[in-house]
């Protein structure tokens, strides 16, 4: 038989693997000022003229608090048998301290009745960036008092519904919330002062572990809990020591910061050696990486693309760009003598290369840091220019072969002894992407933001076909 007569062998997945879609709150719900919910600090920043593109805010998104039923419909039409959602820390707990309001969580107690009833597993992320406004005020992220005020919220909302959801996730890219958020400012709450993001980072490891603690204290046993890291897949520009030296403080500063404690109790040395002229970690007190370094039920891996890097001196090939938004400032403390590069091909809206084997690099990297702990993929997707056709139909073939390229790396890794049990494609529909407003579309459901439609595109007609036989259908 000629080679190009062969048998296409079908790209399958294990029976059980969970087929899901995920979204956060502030990007979706709307409602900021129903039911008592309270600003959070991407309402104040979203406010703050120049923040956003277009001076976009959250206050509507797509109004998913008022259209969630026919949103969980969707998700059933498409086949999804998980779901995962974030809570508003702001809507269930407005100030950040004292009881919860049980108005806010109704409505995800009736968010995860629906879910259920439609046959799709609900996975809850407790904190996906905003935080109330309140505890910002008192100092945010880089004051201690945050983590503890965290396992308060995370054992109301455990109690109010660990009883029917079992799969928990603490906290989405931590590294977004201190780097973004406290270093480069491009992320609320918009500040600009490295030793901050650093001590940031540390107190939501330590919210981390305390609200892990405080989730099985009122939670069945049978319930999973870990959170989603967002480790860059660094690679350097050669082998030479200079550019290793470049990616190992970069994998550092995005990995091991966060990792190093949660998965094995410490911080790395090298992240202390190099962090030197920016911080001296006094914050890290006896006691803490014990509280941190939890037991995990499950890890998620959020991906979209690699990192190329190199040392900063010398000549160096291509333009630079680190992919995290405009800024002055630099999301990486201390960093000063790396370069950032771009990586050569194909590239999303975003300017952010395609690159499937850096998920699978991914994967496998923490298949061999943590054995034997499962692995979600928790975000995946990318974000297109689509555009309705005349007849009102979406199509985006590039996100179809997009999600084909990285699912099939996902069961790559799986054949080489991954334990991957779900994918949540990023994301369930076009929604508010942050400091770039509604000016990205990374949705596999296109919204129309003026009558709130959704169409789903063919990229969600692909992937349903995935979710209903376990097997990526061709790229058309």
């Amino acid at each position: 038989m000629p080679e190009s007569a062969a048998p296409v062998t079908p790209v399958t997945f294990p029976p059980a693997f969970l087929w899901g879609a995920a979204t956060s709150a502030y990007q979706i719900e709307g409602a900021v000022r129903e039911d008592g919910r309270t600003p959070s600090i991407w309402d104040t920043f979203s406010h703050t003229p120049g923040k956003t593109a277009g001076g976009d805010t959250g206050d509507i998104a797509v109004d998913h608090y008022h259209r969630y039923r026919d949103d969980v419909a969707l998700m059933a039409e498409l086949g999804l048998n998980a779901y995962r959602f974030s809570v508003s820390w702001p809507r269930v707990q407005p100030t950040g301290r004292g009881p919860a309001v049980q108005r806010g969580l109704d409505f995800y107690r009736r968010l995860v009745d629906e879910l259920l009833g439609a046959g799709i597993k609900p996975a809850v992320t407790l904190y996906h960036w905003d935080l109330p406004q309140e505890l910002e005020d008192a100092g945010g992220w880089p004051e201690r008092d945050t983590a503890y005020r965290f396992a308060e919220y995370a054992q109301m909302v455990g109690e109010a519904l660990g009883d029917r959801v079992e799969q928990w996730i603490t906290l989405n890219e931590p590294w977004c919330s201190a780097f973004l958020g406290y270093a480069s400012g491009v992320h609320a709450p918009g500040r600009t002062d490295p030793a901050a993001a650093l001590r940031a980072a540390h107190h939501l490891n330590l919210a981390h572990g305390l609200g892990t603690v405080a989730l099985r204290s009122v939670m069945p046993a049978r319930n999973s809990v870990g959170l989603s890291l967002n480790t860059s897949v660094v690679r350097p520009l050669s082998q030479q020591p200079a550019d290793l030296a470049a990616a190992r403080k970069i994998d550092d500063l995005s990995g091991g910061i966060f990792h190093g404690p949660i998965l094995h109790g410490a911080y790395p040395e090298s992240l202390f050696e190099a962090t030197a002229p920016v911080t001296d970690w006094s914050y890290v007190r006896d006691g803490d990486l014990a509280a941190i370094h939890q037991p995990l039920d499950a890890l998620g891996l959020n991906y979209y693309t690699p990192t190329l890097v190199a040392s900063a001196t010398g000549e160096l090939p291509g333009p630079r760009a680190d992919g995290h938004g405009e800024s002055d400032h630099s999301p990486w403390p201390a960093s000063e003598d790396v370069a950032f590069l771009q990586t050569p091909g194909e590239r999303t809206e975003m300017g952010w290369t395609v690159d499937p084997t850096g998920l699978h690099d991914l994967i496998m990297r923490y298949t061999r840091e943590a054995p034997g702990l499962p692995l979600y993929i928790t975000e995946n997707g990318a974000a297109y220019d689509d555009k309705p056709e005349a007849d009102g139909s979406v199509h985006d073939p590039e996100r179809v072969a997009y999600l084909h390229g990285h699912l099939s790396a996902v069961r790559r890794a799986i054949a080489d002894g991954a334990d991957v049990r779900g994918y949540y494609l990023w994301s369930l529909m076009d929604n508010f992407e942050w400091a770039y407003g509604y000016g990205k579309r990374f949705g596999a459901v296109h919204v129309d933001y003026a009558s709130q439609e959704r169409t789903p595109k063919s990229s969600a007609h692909w992937y349903a076909r995935a979710a209903r036989t376990g097997t990526l259908p061709p790229v058309e």
